[in-house]
Formats: structure tokens, sequence, C-alpha cells
């Protein structure tokens, strides 16, 4: 495994750890799905780079998943992805850091955002 793959899923893992410190935290539902995000394009970007699609400098979930796609396909959960986009791409300022367009993410989201098993299993997937 090159490298820099291996900092990529480090980074990932880092993300996917810190989901697993603050889950239990109710106040925290945004700061876990925002990790969640970042675990997935973090782990989307090793594939990325391990197998040399290119460089793509992008945060956006579907066209990280759309980059992959001719080389591994995943089953995705494209309204949760939907999502995990809405929240890192209109968090810019403070004042919305982790919040959807509907509000804070619910528990019931940031469960479903933390049990997405693909996101645990990419690594055995790919390398």
């Amino acid at each position: 495994m090159k490298e820099i793959t291996e900092e990529w899923l480090e980074r990932a893992y880092d993300d996917i750890e810190t989901m697993g410190e603050i889950i239990d935290n109710p106040r925290l539902t945004n700061i876990v799905a925002l990790h969640s995000q970042q675990a997935i394009e973090k782990s989307l970007k090793a594939v990325i780079e391990e197998l040399e699609i290119g460089a793509i400098k992008t945060h956006n979930l579907e066209k990280l998943f759309a980059t992959v796609d001719d080389f591994i396909q995943f089953e995705v959960d494209w309204d949760l992805v939907k999502k995990l986009d809405a929240l890192y791409i209109d968090a810019r300022y403070p004042s919305e850091w982790g919040i959807l367009s509907y509000g804070k993410p619910t528990w019931k989201m940031q469960e479903n955002f933390m049990n997405w098993q693909w996101k645990y299993t990419i690594w055995s997937r790919i390398f």
C-alpha cells in the first residue's frame, strides 16, 4: 500500500475513532455527522490514490463515489450521502457548522451515519 494511501486511511480512522468517543453525547450529533462525512471522504480519496485514478479536489461524496465507480462498486444509501454532503457543503460558517437545512441531525440520523457498514469494510475490499 502506498504511503499516501495509508495516511488518508489513518486520518479516516481518526474520524471514526472520534465518532466512537462522542456518539453517546446527544448534543454532538452534528459533530458525529461531520466526522462521518470526513471519514467517508478520506476513505474514498485513499482509494483514488491507491488505484491512481487521478487527482480530485472535492469534498462532495457523490462526485467521489462517481470517480471510483468504474473501479469498485459500493451499495450506497444515496439519501444519507446527500444529507452528509448538505451538512458539509452548507456548513461554511460557525453559525451554520454542522447544521442541515432542516436543523441539527437527529439521534437516529447520527446512528445511520455511524453504522454505515461499508465505511468500515472499505479497507478489506480494496487492500
